[in-house]
């Protein structure tokens, strides 16, 4: 996904799971790699961090506060 599309699907999506689980945003686009933990500190989220999806696209992850 290009930006925005990262951190509006995360905002679309983060009800999909409980609070205290993590959910996982794959984006291509490097600028996803700041606007995730940006994201997350404005909604009061917790960037957990980067790792790779099975198909080797960067994934950012974070858990649900709230």
């Amino acid at each position: 996904m290009r930006c925005p599309m990262p951190v509006i699907e995360l905002a679309r999506h983060l009800g999909d799971v409980e609070v205290g689980q993590v959910v996982g945003v794959v984006a291509h686009d490097v600028a996803a790699r700041v606007d995730v933990p940006a994201w997350c500190r404005m909604r009061d989220q917790e960037y957990v961090g980067e790792d790779t999806a099975d198909d080797g696209a960067p994934r950012y992850l974070v858990r649900r506060l709230s």
